[in-house]
Parts: structure tokens; sequence; C-alpha cells
């Protein structure tokens, strides 16, 4: 499955899109990154003159990307499902970097275990000189359409 197929099939759209290529994929990771650009909605009024991408916008680019990305591909790999739906289940995030408008980070993220339509990840986002900005678990429940040819 290819990168462009994966993205085709996030439940998102703009605003709400905050997945803007992946890198790399595998049954056992996945990397993606994402450009938060300085107009974005969420800029206006968060920190006023000084605006700074809130935690809960970062936390939602690592699991589009860490989870939903992974599951889409994960449940392909293993001819599952098409169209599969997502439940973000739990987070667990540290934050140690801002990320300002017009920064683009890298989102690495590794499989834990996938089972029981449950998939829970290793995550990390990077900046752009390779800092960790944040990192954590994030876990949610894939659910399956089956396929039928």
């Amino acid at each position: 499955m290819k990168s462009k197929e994966i993205i085709v099939q996030l439940p998102y759209s703009e605003p709400f899109l905050f997945v803007d290529e992946i890198l790399t994929v595998s049954s056992e990771s996945i990397t993606g990154t994402y450009f938060f650009r300085n107009d974005a909605y969420f800029y206006k009024g968060h920190f006023i003159n000084n605006p700074v991408t809130p935690g809960v916008i970062l936390t939602e680019c690592m699991a589009q990307i860490g989870l939903v990305c992974f599951g889409i591909f994960l449940l392909n790999e293993e001819h599952i499902s098409e169209n599969p739906g997502f439940a973000l289940s739990n987070t667990e995030i540290d934050f140690y970097l801002p990320v300002f408008p017009d920064e683009k980070v890298k989102v690495v993220s590794e499989k834990i275990y996938f089972r029981f339509n449950k998939l829970k990840c290793k995550v990390k986002m990077l900046n752009a000189n390779d800092e960790i900005v944040a990192q954590g678990t994030i876990s949610g429940m894939l659910l399956k359409e089956t396929k039928t040819k």
C-alpha cells in the first residue's frame, strides 16, 4: 500500500487533516510529516502575539500519523478491512518543546502491539533539528469492515 493511498483513506479533511506525507511504513513502524502553516485556525487567539501550536493539536497530529495511518496500513496488509473506523482509547504524551507557525514536524510511531482490533504505539514528534518535541504512547480501537470481493 502506497502512502498516498493511506492518506486518501483518512477520515479527516481540511482544516482538521494533520498529515502531509508518509515517508516510510512497515508492519512495525510508520514515519510521516506535517507542516503547521501560520494561517491555521487554531493560532488565532492562542497566545496572542506569540502563537504556539496547542498540545491537543500536536497530539492529534501524532494520532493521525502514528495510529490512524498506521492502522489503515496494518488492516490493509492483513486484508482485513477497507475504510476502517477509529476510536482513540488512550494517550499519554509528554511535551518538551513548542511548535511554532511555519514549522514542519516528523512523527515516528513504533508498534507496541496490534491485537483484538487494538493498536498501541510508542510515538514521538521531532522538529526540523531532530529534537524531540513530544513523545509517549497512543492507543485506539480499529473498527473493521469485512472486505468483499
